[in-house]
Order: C-alpha cells, then sequence, then structure tokens
C-alpha cells in the first residue's frame, strides 16, 4: 500500500489534516531549494515530535572519513557528506509565556500544507489549541529567492480567534547543528563569531577539514496594525543567537512577523567580506520586502515554467506527477555555476552525500539540454572535464597508468569517495556514460566545439582505462572485462557484463573516431591534445584491438545477449511469481540471496539498448524486453522510466504510462517506503524524458530532429517544449493528430512519423 495523504492537483503538492506520521515524509515533499541553497520543509516554530531537520548549501561539504570493517587498497579515504547547514528559519512562538509546539497541542483543526509549484512557495496554514487552552490560528509563507538566491523569506501570520494574550515571536540562527548521516559523529562545523546589528544578526562559521567560510544570516520584523514592533538582542551564546518581539493584542488581531535569512559563503565572496556581502543580501531584500520579493519570484517561476512545462490533460494525477518532478529538478539545479553538480537527493536530504554520480551524464543532461539552452548542458560537461586530472589519480591509485582515467562513483571535488568495494573498484561502467553524454550533447545541439577544445582528452583518458582494463581470454580467444558490478547492483562481481563491455567497445570507437575528426578539422586542437596525452598512433592501434575483438556473453537458446556469464546459471523465477510479501527484496532478503537471484535492481542490458538504439532492430529490443523485463524488481529509481520509453518504442502504451506513474510518482506515493530520507531528484529527469522520449518517441536521426508520438489512453492530450538548437518546439499531441508550432528566424526540417515534413516559425504544423 503506498502513501495517498497527498491531495491531487494540477499545480500544488497539498496535505490536509495533521498527522505525526507524514512529517518527516512532508518534510521530504515540500522541500525547497533555489540552486544555490535549500531546505527540508521543517516547521519554522519549535517541534519536539519526530523530524529530520535539514539545510544545504550548494557545494558546501565535508570529508566524512570512511567507516569499514576491512580496509582495502585503494579505498577512498573518505566520503564526501552535504551538510546540515546552521539553521536560519528557527522562530519560537510563546502564546502568554508558553512555546507553541504542534507536537503539544490538544487540538490542531483545518491544517493545510500547500507547495504551489507554478509560484515557488510553501504555506502552511491551521488552528490549535495550546496547552493553556488558548487558540491559535497561524498562517506561514516561506520560499528561496530564485532573484536573490543567498536569500530565503518567511512570513509568519498569528491570530488570536478567541482571547486576548500576550504573543513573543523569537526569531533565531542556531550554528549548533548535527548530521542525520554521520560515520564517526565528527564536529562539522565551528563557529568563530556571533553578532548583531540592528534587527540583523550573523553567525560566522567554517565546516572542519575544508574550511568552507560561511556566514548564516537573518533579518526580523514584527508588524502589529500596520506598526512596526522594535525586538531585542534575546540571547546569545557560542552558536546560537536570538531576538525578541512581544506585544499584547486582543482577540481576533494578529501579528506578522518577517524574517529573511541565508547565506554567504566563501566560494562566492572574499572571507572576509561574508557579513558584508549578507548585509547587501538584506539590503536588497528590505528594498523589495517579503510581497515584493514574492512577486519577483512568481515572475522567475514563470519564466522557468514557460519553457519547461509539461502539459497532461485529462489526468490530475499523472499532471502533478511531471510538474512536481520538474519543479524539484529546476530547485536543485539551473546551470548558474560550472562548479556544482545535481546529487541524487538534491537539497532533500543527505542520503548520498549529496554528491554527484552517473546519473547526471545518463539522465539529467537531456532535460537540460532541452528546457534551458546548450550553455546549462555545457557546463555539465566542462564539470567533469575540469575533474579530468582527478580522475587519472584515481586510476592510479587501482594501479592504471600512461593517463587512462576512471572517473569517479561518487564525488564532489572529481576524488572518489564512495566506500563499498564493490561500487568503488566495481561500477566502472560510469566511465561509460560520461563519453557517452559528450556524444549525446554533440547529437543533439549541434555544438561540436566541446569536443576539440575539452572532450577530446576526456574521451582519452576513458579510452585508456578501456583497453588496460580489459584482458586477452586465451580460452575465449577475446578481451574480457572481469570482475565488474553493472547499472544492476543485485549482481557484484561478474565477469563479462554485457552493458560494460558494450560500453568498453563503443568509447573506445568513439575517441578514435574523434581524433579523426579534430585532426581534420581542429589541426591546433589536435596538435595541443596529442601533445599534451602523449598518444602515439600505436597506442590507437592497440585500441581498437581491444574494441575489434571484445567479448560479448550470448544464449543460442534465448537469443539474447546476456546480462553476464552466469546469468543462465540462476534459478530463472520471474517476479510475478515472487510472494508479494518479499518485495521489496533489498528489504526483506539477505544480501547473499539478493546476489544469487535474477532478479535486476535496473535497466542492466536494457539500458543499453536505451542508449545505443541505433545499433540494434526493434525486433532485438522486444526480444530483450521481454527476456529482462519480467526479473526486474525497479528497486532503482532509475528503473521505470528506461521501461517505460522502451515500452511506448514497442507500442506497448498499457505497460509504458503505469511505467510513467511509477516513475513520476516514486516520491509522492513513496514506492520504495524511503519518501521520508529525500527525494528521488537525479531520477526525476528519467521521468521528463518517459513523456518526451517514450510517449512523444523524440530523436535525433540523422542530424534531424524526430517525433513518432504516441499517447496513453488515459490522457486527452499532452504538450512539451524543447530548445533544439536555438529553436524553441511546441509539440502537442492527441488521440487524432499531432501539432508543431516553432519560434525563431528560420524554419527546420523534422521527422514526423517516419515523414520529413518543414517546420515554419509561427506557422502551426498539424499531421494527422
Amino acid at each position: 500500500m503506498n502513501q495517498d495523504y497527498i491531495q491531487a492537483d494540477e499545480w500544488s503538492i497539498i496535505e490536509e489534516g495533521f498527522d505525526k506520521q507524514h512529517v518527516k515524509a512532508s518534510e521530504s515533499l515540500f522541500s525547497l531549494g533555489n540552486g544555490a541553497m535549500g531546505q527540508r520543509a521543517n516547521f519554522e516554530e519549535t517541534y519536539t515530535g519526530e523530524t529530520f531537520q535539514g539545510s544545504y548549501i550548494a557545494g558546501v561539504y565535508y570529508p566524512d572519513k570512511t567507516r569499514v570493517g576491512w580496509w582495502k587498497n585503494g579505498y577512498p579515504e573518505y566520503f564526501a557528506k552535504v551538510l546540515n547547514a546552521p539553521n536560519w528559519i528557527g522562530i519560537k512562538v510563546f502564546v502568554n509565556g508558553h512555546e507553541f509546539d504542534l507536537a503539544t497541542c490538544t487540538k490542531v483543526s483545518g491544517y493545510k500544507r500547500e507547495l504551489n509549484m507554478k509560484e515557488g512557495w510553501h504555506k502552511r496554514t491551521f488552528s490549535a489549541v495550546l496547552p493553556n487552552t488558548i487558540e491559535i490560528k497561524v498562517e506561514v509563507t516561506r520560499f528561496l529567492s530564485l532573484k536573490l538566491d543567498e536569500v530565503g523569506a518567511i512570513e509568519f501570520k498569528l491570530t488570536l480567534p478567541n482571547s486576548d494574550a500576550e504573543v513573543s515571536f523569537v526569531p533565531y540562527l542556531d550554528s549548533g547543528i548535527t548530521n542525520e548521516d554521520s560515520n564517526w559523529d565528527d564536529k562539522f562545523w565551528n563557529t568563530t563569531n556571533v553578532s548583531t546589528s540592528g534587527n540583523r544578526a550573523f553567525i560566522e562559521a567554517h565546516t572542519m577539514k575544508t574550511n568552507f567560510k560561511t556566514c548564516a544570516f537573518m533579518q526580523a520584523s514584527l508588524d502589529y496594525n500596520g506598526k512596526s514592533i522594535q525586538g531585542k538582542l534575546e540571547e546569545s551564546q557560542e552558536n546560537f543567537i536570538s531576538m525578541k518581539f512581544s506585544q499584547k493584542i486582543k482577540r481576533g488581531e494578529d501579528l506578522t512577523l518577517v524574517k529573511f535569512g541565508g547565506y554567504t559563503v566563501s566560494r562566492n565572496h572574499d572571507e572576509g567580506e561574508l557579513v558584508s556581502a549578507a548585509n547587501q543580501a538584506l539590503d536588497q531584500a528590505s528594498i523589495l520586502g517579503f510581497k515584493g520579493l514574492l512577486e519577483e519570484q512568481k515572475q522567475a517561476w514563470a519564466n522557468i515554467w514557460e519553457m519547461s512545462d509539461i502539459v497532461i490533460e485529462g489526468d490530475i494525477k499523472a499532471q502533478q506527477g511531471i510538474r512536481f518532478n520538474i519543479f524539484q529538478l529546476n530547485q536543485t539545479y539551473l546551470g548558474t555555476d560550472s562548479r556544482l553538480n545535481i546529487g541524487p537527493k538534491g537539497f532533500t536530504g543527505e542520503k548520498y552525500g549529496g554528491s554527484t554520480y552517473w546519473d547526471t551524464e545518463a539522465y539529467c543532461i537531456p532535460f537540460y539540454m532541452a528546457t534551458k539552452d546548450e550553455k546549462v548542458a555545457r557546463k555539465l560537461l566542462k564539470y567533469r572535464y575540469n575533474h579530468l586530472e582527478k580522475a587519472i589519480v584515481n586510476a592510479q591509485k587501482l594501479g592504471f597508468s600512461n593517463g587512462a582515467a576512471l572517473y569517479p562513483m561518487v564525488t564532489m571535488n572529481g576524488e572518489e569517495c564512495h566506500n563499498e568495494w564493490e561500487i568503488t573498484f566495481e561500477e566502472i561502467h560510469r566511465n561509460g556514460a560520461i563519453a557517452f553524454a559528450i556524444y549525446n550533447y554533440y547529437r543533439y545541439t549541434g555544438d561540436y566545439s566541446y569536443i576539440p577544445e575539452m572532450g577530446l582528452e576526456v574521451l582519452i583518458g576513458i579510452a585508456r582505462f578501456w583497453h588496460q582494463r580489459a584482458n586477452f581470454s586465451g580460452h575465449k580467444k577475446k578481451y574480457v572485462i572481469l570482475g565488474v558490478t553493472g547499472p544492476n547492483e543485485y549482481e557484484n562481481n561478474v565477469n563479462n557484463n554485457w552493458y560494460t563491455n558494450y560500453l568498453a567497445q563503443w568509447c573506445i570507437n568513439f575517441a578514435i573516431e574523434q581524433l579523426g575528426r579534430v585532426k581534420e578539422g581542429y589541426p591546433n586542437d589536435y596538435k595541443r591534445v596529442v601533445g599534451k596525452t602523449n598518444l602515439t598512433p600505436t597506442e590507437c592501434e592497440a585500441w581498437k584491438k581491444v574494441a575489434d575483438n571484445m567479448y560479448f556473453p550470448y544464449s543460442d537458446e534465448y537469443k539474447v545477449f546476456l546480462q553476464q556469464d552466469g546469468f543462465l546459471d540462476k534459478d530463472l523465477v520471474k517476479v510475478s511469481d515472487l510472494n508479494k510479501t518479499e518485495r521489496p527484496i533489498n528489504q526483506k532478503w539477505s544480501w547473499d540471496r539478493i546476489l544469487r537471484s535474477p532478479y535486476i535492481k535496473q535497466a542492466d542490458v536494457l539500458q543499453g539498448f536505451y542508449f545505443f538504439e541505433d545499433n540494434f532492430s526493434t525486433e532485438e529490443l522486444e526480444k530483450h524486453f521481454d527476456f529482462y523485463e519480467p526479473f526486474t524488481v525497479h528497486e532503482s529509481s532509475l528503473s521505470p522510466c528506461v521501461h517505460s520509453i522502451q515500452a511506448a518504442k514497442l507500442g506497448r502504451m498499457d505497460q509504458a504510462y503505469q511505467f510513467y506513474l511509477r516513475t513520476s510518482r516514486l516520491d509522492l506515493d513513496d514506492y520504495n517506503k524511503e519518501v521520508e530520507e529525500g527525494l528521488h531528484i537525479t531520477s526525476m529527469a528519467g521521468t521528463w524524458m518517459s513523456i518526451v522520449e517514450g510517449f512523444g518517441e523524440m530523436r535525433v536521426i540523422n542530424d534531424q530532429l524526430s517525433f513518432n508520438p504516441r499517447i496513453p489512453e488515459q490522457w486527452n492530450a499532452y504538450s512539451f517544449k524543447v530548445n533544439f538548437r536555438n529553436r524553441i518546439i511546441k509539440v502537442k499531441v492527441s488521440a487524432d493528430e499531432v501539432t508543431f508550432e516553432m519560434t525563431g528566424e528560420k524554419g527546420i526540417l523534422i521527422m514526423v512519423k517516419g515523414k520529413q515534413r518543414e517546420l515554419l516559425p509561427n506557422n502551426k504544423l498539424t499531421v494527422g
């Protein structure tokens, strides 16, 4: 039974009725972010019930020392952790001296929490009776500004419907925070200064080891009947500072506290200027005021939705799902800073350390290429180029040489920081996803310049890795790749994972192809790169020998590529024959049992068919889909989207729709029973792909944009926009027809259902 307390709504996430059992899940689902910082939807006021406190600053992390039972050579020294940052949202509330706390109230009624995705704000409204019998009515609105991305804003309105009382607000900053996730319970933060200036307060602190300098700041003001009530310093300690605003009010009257807060960071400012920068940010926020800043917020989100929205007619839950995914992706990463990337949990939790995985290249880049402009995706590729030297060092630690590069499975700064051996040493397919992203970027944008400028060096390092990682099998008379983990992490330390071997072959061939193209078209870049990498024709010939003689496990009986050498040795019981009480197996079975089973965590062979669809026939896809999908438990968030795309291509729209619902509502319906830990941000890009590449079947074929749209029977119509080579193309699909509209200066030839059509600016093209 999935959770079902979230109300269906096209533009909002809504929770009605207060239930303590839902608090931690809602803290994830109602999270806020603006690309530079983010926070779980913790209550502003004190809450003594179960909660998972979390505020995060983009790019600020701590190298938590690796903790393993048995140290192995090559292990990373640390696991990078996104840090719970000093808390700026806190506001204690007292009524006649009694502290307001939803966990201790005798009655809570009319409780409603809303995350308005269209306009980018979060609001709670409710009435509550305190233990001292006084009833209060509360409305709290919060947002993280896109315009001033160092600033968040809170408006806390409190009304007394039935009695007179003295109300006190105590807004505060607190740097005495800890992480929910910690290996050794280290102290992550060191507070260096606590100060006030008028109605503003500042806490300067730095991270231990990494030494990121930060200033958490706040400004508070209280309004009563149009008059400003002055506050006073309440408490100042080593890592805590608060102000107090008090006012006696009569029945029916209300008080409104406005609090601005946020962070300035040494990543963006001189270390000695953090308080000054905080004052500048507060000055800008003060000029606009809460309402003015909120209006700017609404306009900023309107601009984002203008390009990235997907409209679904006739299916509210599907509509809510896709908008939630698009909203969270934009809250996490906006492409303004090439030093940043996209963590699997974004700003919504601490699992996975907040680090970068191969998810970015495999799933996120297509979304950002099509809904932003090519510069945003280019920054994500530049992020990997900037880490090339560290990728070479990572490979050296594992015994590779000559500039071979192994990109990390998990990273904050280019260093590997994942401490599970079957991941760190064996899940080497991540290298291939990075090379594929370079190809995918050029294929879609038409911008080849990245390859001679940066990408070719990355491809050479990756090709060198695959050449060294493969070894010749005298028995098979082929090159093999032993001891790996594929995308399906329910098989560890296997030999000849088909997906990994196929990527290795493709990466080498792609690198050789690009060397030839750069040599011919960009001779200066070619000379620079070959000189820098000491590449020789003899070395390229050795690569080619490996690629041309790569081994791929295959079953003559089933006429499919095998996931790995030993797959047919397993007891091939399909998922449909498993007792439902044993699901999910990652929570019910021992790891030993999982590894011996045929069950697939996420698309593995089919991931290869998704990347390299052009290399296989539809009949081959169908045969492999029918063989592997029945063994797939989809216990990775990255699995349903690939299956949805492929089911749609095969014309199995009911199955494609079910997979789409699973990926789009993975968190809203908590399929994996873990949403309280945070959201699955990177898989959300796969939800977008499920519609655009799945139902819309958008492809780039022979340098042309191609569509072969289908529509689930549950929908009346759907529409989306893509930015293809600086042309904005809107596609609307109904059961009867497909329409295309374009803005841009010149027309474009596109393929629709296998036929070439000309799409002209400001003209509607309709295909029946």
